[in-house]
């Protein structure tokens, strides 16, 4: 992989089965420009086809998670052409390309934790609300900036938000952009807990993902699975989805390997997720 400006990516973990991912621009508060952009896809497309992590802990430097995009970007950098239906048209192909970005986050074939410190904001609430799990540190605090500078917030804060918290609360949120705090974002279950310090936030993260990554990979990538199919289906489609996955999936091995190393009190050991290869790969 090539040399990150943005983020320092490291292993943790006994058996380097974690992936950490550290924004890492404080001078910039972790701001979103396109070396962003770009090096967040190189670095989720990398660890999804290589199938040697089996969780993700996003984190991040300096004073605040993220301050979201970088907006003297949309100044210069990025032409968005509000002059004729054909500059218009070409906004959509653009936050297409962004949304698929965070998207990648959900699709990730393990989970995804976000420890989040002082402010996550704008562009920054887009992306830890397509992870899995989040803890907050006590300082932190989530903003829809979108409205606060004349616009709609567009690559998934709207989509996503209501599925985490109370539709009254989102709006609220969103229509006046104003802050949700750490505690309240735990009373209303944005986050999974909330820590003294940015430190213990992250140490909280990297235990999960420890746990996490105990487990048969391919158990939790079929849980993943499930779950992602539950939120946006009927119990009944679920339960269909839910018996054609574990038909294809199963494992004597898994289930037997689990079973035996809670019985002797040692580590599991289960194998890895496969390498992935694209079709245009190959030949």
């Amino acid at each position: 992989m090539n040399k990150l400006s943005c983020f320092s990516l490291t292993n943790e973990g006994p058996h380097g089965h974690i992936a950490h991912l550290v924004l890492n621009r404080p001078e910039a508060m972790n701001t979103m420009h396109p070396t962003f952009w770009r090096e967040l896809h190189e670095v989720l497309t990398e660890i999804h086809k290589a199938g040697t992590a089996r969780a993700l802990v996003i984190s991040s430097t300096g004073k605040h998670f993220s301050a979201g995009m970088d907006l003297q970007t949309f100044g210069s950098a990025i032409a968005m052409d509000d002059s004729s239906a054909e500059g218009r048209s070409a906004v959509y192909d653009l936050l297409t390309d962004m949304q698929h970005t965070f998207t990648l986050l959900e699709a990730l074939r393990i989970p995804v934790i976000a420890a989040i410190h002082g402010g996550c904001i704008g562009g920054a609430v887009d992306m830890v609300t397509a992870c899995c799990m989040r803890y907050a540190s006590a300082d932190a605090f989530f903003c829809i900036q979108e409205i606060n500078i004349g616009m709609v917030a567009d690559v998934g804060t709207l989509q996503r938000l209501p599925k985490l918290l109370p539709m009254a609360l989102v709006k609220e949120l969103a229509y006046t952009g104003r802050r949700l705090g750490a505690d309240k974002a735990l009373a209303h279950g944005l986050v999974n807990a909330v820590l003294p310090t940015h430190e213990a936030c992250v140490a909280e993260a990297l235990k999960a993902a420890q746990e996490i990554a105990s487990k048969p990979p391919v158990a939790i990538w079929g849980t993943k699975q499930v779950l992602h199919y539950t939120r946006d289906h009927s119990t009944e489609d679920s339960l269909r989805h839910m018996g054609w996955l574990q038909g294809a999936i199963w494992s004597n091995a898994n289930v037997r390997e689990a079973i035996s190393a809670m019985q002797q009190k040692r580590e599991a050991n289960f194998a890895p997720l496969p390498a992935l290869k694209g079709f245009r790969e190959f030949g």
